[in-house]
């Protein structure tokens, strides 16, 4: 009753909105340097790709100036303007002799005090250059001074090596210049960026006058003979505009609250002072019955609701399935079960974050819940997976067009985290009393027809069917059974000849694994392999194919497949597995192989997957001298950055292409724009799926490199394999073109 008190709650309200204000200042703070933390790296990221697509092409002119050492300086000035006016980013362009002396230059203009230049101007500099001449790797200069003025970066790359090194190609561009290439606007108005040379600062590529330096993050850059990186601050308006408003107005929201309390407070004493005793009593009957019924509200809904999506949960689902069968067996009526599961759910999950999976689920969820009305209830399982369970089934048909209406639930994309993304839905379907008479049953019937609907594709539906149980229970034996595949050594390898279209010979085949099980007999990977993907098998199984091949490639030393180069498929879980590279080498070692006689195959799909983790992993393969190869190409991406950004040799033509690629006009346009593609970027084809000859001849036309199908062979054992080249008896499609 002491006025003392309504003081005492302002102040605590007061003490409590400051208190909360600090927090999410905090927080604020910490989401501010993450997202700094963001833009470094992406800029990181972004300067190492610059330079490997620059040190790449400076590569390739340096390969043709080595394979064509008397070529006239008229001509390598013509190839080196192209190369000045594709990328734009390059002062100069020079060929630098064996005794490091600057000789051509392109442009001329501006740079003729650099002709008859020393590079080697320090010892330093004469041993970086000593060491890229004799191994052909090439050097990065670090941030000098340019002999042509201001600060700049030399890319030498060695024509040649050792002995037959015939000097340098040189790409020279200012820092400057660089900034302009990589730096958008938005970065240039908001963040200061600091290039540090071993430790030391090296290069400031912007200034800003309002600089805030309670920001800042180092990233280093992951190049070659260089120890970079990059520190950036961010101005102070860009600091501003990634604050919430939120502190301030919680601050004012809790301190109006408290001044509202303290004034009710106030209120309630002078009340209390005539009506205490009156008052005191209502007060208390009425909270108790407000927490009563408060703590009853929230009770009935955690017992029936799920707390992240609003629709009811598993529990209170089950209880009302089993009720309305009670029902449906009174009335004789049918009751439909629909179990549903979102298509990649799992991969955008783990992908974008599980922020955005909740929200995701949360969409979906508001969609499904249309569909609620007295006959129709919708519940979340849990995961990526939904329940619909529709009372008084008439005819099969009300069924279907319920699987209708789900289906368009699903037709227009999801907006989440401000961005669409489109999504679809399988589903299984049991039907009371057909598919069981109890509501766990029933539930179990509709998770098998579930997944016989995905192992058929995504986006569809199946109905349980008298039978399916059954080979649910022979598909758990059969995976069983692969648990002692490995041991009981019942792997073998069978090898798919690939023609090369230019020779006519046999030079590659890929290898296609099969299970010779004891009772089923000889089994194809498509009934194996996605229980090993889903059973986590699939990586020893990867392991044992490439010992198994690099094996082979050891028999066939001495025999007519000893030219032979063996293609293997790597699943994503392999690539996951940072032994991978390790594994490989010792079986190459162990067999004492030539790592170019073995080449990897990954699915388009995988190349997508974690794209920074699987190129760090495909660059160790490609150190090691393994080809890199894309399996069925141009089926489900329509982004071709990758193919700058991973180092592929091969791309492999989906072969729904092929099939009716003499037919059907789009197919045959697709084709022809992927080998011109592939061969633009240096890159060689393989069409998969050759069947005709006239499918062989139009690849012939139009240059494509390999072609690989039953119409040179099917998969053939090794044994036949040999027998087969030694004889001559592969279709190498010599008769259907008379240039051959």
């Amino acid at each position: 009753m002491s006025p003392v008190f309504v003081l005492v709650i302002f102040l605590v309200f007061l003490a409590m909105a400051a208190g909360l204000r600090e927090g999410l200042i905090q927080q604020d703070n910490h989401q501010i340097q993450a997202n700094l933390n963001n833009e470094a790296r992406a800029l990181a990221n972004n300067l190492e790709r610059e330079f490997m697509v620059h040190v790449q092409a400076i590569g390739r002119m340096a390969d043709r100036l080595n394979a064509e050492p008397e070529i006239l300086e008229q001509l390598w000035r013509l190839d080196a303007k192209n190369y000045l006016d594709d990328f734009g980013v390059y002062q100069a362009i020079e060929w630098i002799d064996s005794n490091f002396i600057i000789r051509w230059l392109e442009p001329l203009t501006g740079n003729q005090a650099v002709v008859g230049y020393n590079v080697a101007f320090n010892n330093q500099r004469r041993k970086a250059l000593e060491q890229a001449a004799a191994t052909g790797q090439y050097d990065l200069s670090g941030i000098i001074d340019l002999h042509q003025g201001g600060k700049g970066m030399v890319i030498y790359y060695p024509v040649g090596a050792g002995e037959a090194n015939n000097g340098f190609i040189a790409g020279v561009f200012r820092i400057e210049v660089l900034a302009e290439q990589l730096l958008t606007s938005r970065v240039l108005e908001h963040f200061q960026i600091e290039i540090q040379d071993a430790g030391a600062p090296a290069y400031l590529l912007d200034t800003l006058a309002d600089v805030d330096n309670s920001f800042s993050y180092t990233v280093p850059i992951q190049l070659p003979t260089l120890n970079w990186a990059l520190t950036l601050q961010p101005s102070q308006a860009w600091v501003n505009s990634q604050r919430s408003f939120w502190p301030t107005v919680t601050f004012a929201s809790l301190l109006l609250m408290g001044l509202l309390t303290a004034l009710t407070a106030l209120l309630v004493q002078l009340i209390l002072k005539r009506n205490q005793a009156l008052l005191k009593t209502q007060r208390e009957l009425e909270q108790e019955i407000d927490q009563r019924v408060a703590m009853q509200v929230d009770l009935e809904r955690l017992e029936s609701t799920d707390t992240l999506t609003g629709l009811a949960n598993r529990r209170f689902f089950m209880e009302d399935l089993a009720h309305t069968l009670n029902i449906a067996d009174r009335q004789m009526r049918q009751v439909g079960l629909v179990m549903l599961d979102l298509d990649r759910f799992q991969v955008l999950n783990d992908t974008l974050g599980h922020q955005f999976g909740d929200e995701l689920l949360i969409k979906v969820s508001e969609r499904l819940n249309s569909l609620s009305n007295e006959r129709i209830l919708v519940a979340y399982s849990g995961g990526d997976e939904f329940m619909v369970c529709q009372q008084q089934v008439d005819d099969i048909d009300d069924v279907i067009h319920l699987l209708g209406q789900i289906k368009q639930c699903f037709a227009e994309p999801f907006a989440v985290q401000g961005e669409p993304h489109s999504i679809t839905a399988t589903m299984g379907v049991a039907v009371y009393p057909q598919s069981g008479l109890d509501a766990d049953t029933l539930m179990r019937n509709a998770d098998i027809a579930l997944y016989r609907a995905k192992s058929q594709g995504r986006n569809t539906y199946q109905f349980y069917t008298e039978g399916m149980q059954d080979r649910e229970v022979m598909r758990l034996e059969l995976d069983k059974d692969l648990s002692q595949a490995l041991a009981n050594n019942e792997f073998v390898l069978f090898y798919q000849p690939q023609l090369d279209l230019a020779t006519g010979e046999i030079n590659s085949v890929e290898a296609l694994i099969r299970w010779q099980h004891p009772r089923r007999g000889m089994l194809a990977p498509i009934e194996f392999i996605p229980l090993a993907e889903e059973s986590g098998r699939i990586t020893e199984i990867g392991r044992w194919v490439v010992l198994a091949a690099c094996r082979q490639l050891a028999q066939w030393r001495g025999t007519p497949c000893e030219q032979l180069r063996v293609a293997v498929n790597l699943s994503g879980r392999e690539l996951d597995d940072e032994s991978l590279i390790d594994h490989i080498r010792e079986a190459l070692v162990s067999e004492n192989i030539d790592p170019g006689k073995l080449e990897v195959e990954l699915t388009e799909e995988i190349f997508i997957q974690n794209i920074e983790h699987n190129l760090s992993q495909l660059s160790r393969l490609r150190e090691l001298g393994i080809q890199l190869a894309i399996d069925d190409f141009g089926v489900g991406y329509s982004s071709l950055g990758y193919l700058r950004d991973f180092p592929v040799d091969l791309l492999k033509i989906d072969r729904s292409f092929i099939t009716n690629v003499t037919e059907r006009h789009d197919d045959a346009v697709i084709t022809r724009a992927v080998i011109n593609l592939a061969h633009n970027l240096g890159i060689q084809v393989v069409a998969e799926g050759v069947e005709t000859e006239d499918q062989l001849n139009f690849l012939k036309a139009h240059r494509c490199n390999l072609a690989q199908g039953y119409l040179i062979s099917r998969p053939i054992p090794p044994a036949d394999l040999a027998k087969a080249l030694t004889e001559g008896t592969l279709f190498t499609g010599q008769h259907a073109d008379s240039g051959l």
